[in-house]
């Protein structure tokens, strides 16, 4: 008798199914309320505590004071020189970083065989695993002597009159901190500009255009999202950068370079800025863990003054993701 005639059963046993993929929702569900929950209650500990800090230490002393000193009397909780140091370190790394990150990214996408990208992308992203700490100890043993040589080198030859970096100063920190975010920088924009169609390209090509042209004049620009986004990025893990930064740069915070006025025009001389950097700077992550490690009892004003450090950064970190995402969506091209 022939069965072809009747319709086949294709729904199955869907009981077990059915219950195995529900778990398997509400797993995942969970993971990412926990997630929620973690940074709300990271949020809601560093709002509770600054703001008992502030409630002892006035916020617009806290933001516009230029003395940083919890544990010496007269005891004061001015946030600018640690800014400062932050900002030090994060614009040396970004002049050293962004540019060669950019340069590497177009040749590991426009240039480099498939062969070489494999090994070189990879190289990369183990540099970014090298931890924080080795960073901050290749500065203070290799990368400060090696840069008093050649400052000295300078002076004797063409008497420039550079200072000396001392043992711990902000140029060395900014070095290796601008090493670290080296790879963050390359891959995505390396990943931004794979994206852009091949299509682009090849009417580059057609018109006459050079490959180097079509890199900067074609990739470039379509992929200008996911380089800015990198970048700011990339920004963004130097001014939260600790171990490497406290290792290297010292626990001092730099002193504020006093302002001077030409025509009525308040200013900072760029000789006393760059002075700066050949002495020590203690950034906002390095005044928290010395704050952490100290002999500062808790739930004291100085001890409390390391959330009001926190939420500082957290806000200007913040900012600055909010900007990247307002950049990648403003700049975000789509092709079909």
């Amino acid at each position: 008798m022939s069965n072809e005639g009747q319709t086949p059963d294709l729904s199955g046993d869907r009981g077990f199914r059915t219950v195995r993929e529900s778990a398997y929702k509400y797993a995942l569900a969970g993971c990412a309320v926990l997630s929620i929950l973690t940074t709300v209650s990271i949020i809601a500990v560093l709002l509770l505590d600054a703001t008992e800090f502030f409630a002892a230490y006035p916020i617009v002393d806290f933001l516009t004071g230029t003395t940083f000193q919890p544990n010496l009397e007269p005891i004061a909780f001015g946030v600018l020189p640690l800014v400062l140091g932050t900002l030090l370190i994060t614009v040396g790394a970004a002049v050293l970083a962004l540019p060669i990150g950019l340069l590497t990214a177009i040749y590991i996408s426009e240039y480099a065989s498939d062969r070489t990208r494999s090994i070189l992308k990879p190289m990369l992203e183990v540099l970014a695993g090298v931890p924080t700490v080795v960073y901050g100890y290749f500065a203070l043993v290799y990368i400060t002597p090696a840069l008093n040589v050649l400052i000295n080198a300078l002076n004797g030859f063409l008497g420039l009159g550079l200072p000396t970096l001392g043992l711990f100063n902000a140029l060395s920190a900014s070095i290796v901190v601008g090493i670290m975010i080296i790879p963050m920088v390359s891959s995505i924009s390396e990943d931004a500009m794979s994206s852009v169609p091949d299509s682009l390209r090849e009417a580059g090509y057609g018109l006459g255009a050079t490959k180097f042209n079509v890199s900067l004049t074609i990739v470039v620009p379509a992929a200008v999202s996911g380089i800015a986004s990198s970048f700011i990025l990339a920004v963004s893990r130097a001014i939260g950068e600790t171990m490497a930064v406290v290792v290297a740069a010292g626990s001092q915070p730099p002193d504020i370079p006093p302002v001077k006025s030409a025509f009525g025009v308040p200013y900072v001389a760029p000789a006393d800025i760059l002075g700066l950097y050949a002495e020590s700077s203690a950034t906002m992550t390095a005044s928290m863990v010395q704050i952490a490690g100290g002999d500062i009892g808790g739930g004291s004003t100085a001890y409390q003054s390391l959330f009001a450090i926190g939420i500082t950064l957290f806000v200007i970190t913040l900012s600055m993701n909010v900007v990247s995402n307002l950049v990648a969506s403003r700049y975000r091209e789509v092709y079909e």
